[in-house]
């Protein structure tokens, strides 16, 4: 799996998890809806470590957490 798609199923995935939208994600987090949809539809091609702990802070875990996940086993380059 590739680092931007492992990203974006674990956005989804915590959205799920604490009943959100990414709309409310984005509010949360302080980030621009249009960049939030832009990473979980794989059109942003490197999410930000910034941008990541904004997400962090907007749901309310430590960054570890976030990457504390299966997920991001195996993963591969990002090439397109």
């Amino acid at each position: 799996m590739t680092i931007k798609k492992a990203i974006s199923l674990r956005i989804l995935q915590l959205c799920k998890e604490n009943n959100i939208t990414i709309n409310k994600l984005a509010n949360l987090a302080g980030i621009p809806q249009s960049t939030l949809n832009d990473i979980v539809h794989g059109k942003s091609k490197n999410p930000t470590v910034k941008t990541i702990y904004y997400i962090c802070f907007g749901l309310g875990i430590r960054m570890k957490d976030f990457f504390d996940s299966d997920l991001f086993s195996d993963l591969t380059d990002d090439d397109d």
